[in-house]
């Protein structure tokens, strides 16, 4: 997200999963501007209770990663704000998409990514 606005407007509108180490809240913008299509946005913020500076930037880096890996669970014109909560201890990416994987398809469900197959008719 661009803007402190903007991810504060996510964060006190949008619909709230939580996990042990994470709180994600989304919302859905359906409105874009002029014919550009609609994409989905993230926002990560880790805290100073989180540790110290260096702890912080390897949990935001894990984040960026997870949201590079799993684009098809952010659907496209949804807003998604991470807080981390605690910090997840010697995580890795394995144990973060785990964990926030199944609090997203809890929440919002499982999405389906579309067949890159053509139908023959």
């Amino acid at each position: 997200m661009c803007t402190d606005r903007e991810y504060r407007e996510v964060v006190r509108l949008g619909e709230r999963a939580s996990t042990p180490h994470y709180a994600i809240y989304r919302d859905f913008r359906g409105e874009t501007g002029g014919n550009l299509p609609a994409v989905s946005k993230i926002g990560i913020s880790a805290g100073r209770r989180v540790g110290n500076a260096v702890v912080r930037n390897r949990v935001k880096r894990l984040l960026r990663e997870f949201y590079r890996h799993n684009k098809r669970v952010f659907p496209p014109g949804s807003r998604t704000a991470i807080v981390v909560r605690k910090a997840p201890g010697d995580a890795d990416l394995a144990s973060v998409s785990t964990e926030l994987l199944f609090a997203i398809e809890r929440r919002w469900g499982k999405r389906e990514e579309p067949s890159q197959c053509r139908q023959e008719t």
